[in-house]
């Protein structure tokens, strides 16, 4: 793979069951010592982080990133909050939408693009249970869809 390629290190496959993603942004992550070294061995769950803006900065809570094996005492807190690299246009603009009742920013994959380590972050707006229930049942009528479609093929 090559330096300007990107490859997904980590995926939050659970927001978008829990969330509908109205807008996402990349975002660059602020990273002390051996995190990055983490981050590209694949040492990274996002499945509880959020984010969030706090006096015009955005942080994601939550992320864990494993302690890199070698990196005895150089190593980092797993859970501590990271900043994220965002342009002030775009923080001005999710700001006030993340405020919003039923919205969150939430992480939904971690990546290295360029050699840096980049967050997919998504606004999102909560699902009720019975937008969970649609979505499943869509997603199943795909699937029986595809699998029907796939049988006449081969005939």
């Amino acid at each position: 793979m090559g330096k300007g390629e990107s490859r997904v290190l980590a995926q939050n496959r659970k927001a978008r069951h829990e969330y509908f993603i109205e807008e996402t942004v990349e975002a660059g992550l602020v990273l002390q010592g051996t995190e990055i070294k983490a981050i590209r061995r694949g040492k990274v769950n996002i499945q509880d982080a959020f984010a969030r803006i706090e006096n015009g900065e955005a942080f994601v809570y939550n992320m864990n990133i494993s302690q890199y094996e070698q990196g005895n005492r150089y190593n980092h807190d797993p859970l501590r909050t990271r900043k994220l690299l965002l342009h002030r246009k775009e923080i001005n603009k999710l700001g006030p939408a993340a405020d919003q009742t039923g919205y969150a920013l939430v992480p939904l994959k971690i990546y290295i693009k360029h050699g840096f380590a980049k967050v997919l972050v998504g606004l999102g707006r909560g699902k009720k249970m019975y937008d969970k229930r649609e979505s499943m049942k869509k997603r199943s009528a795909q699937r029986e869809m595809a699998r029907a479609f796939r049988n006449n093929q081969k005939v």
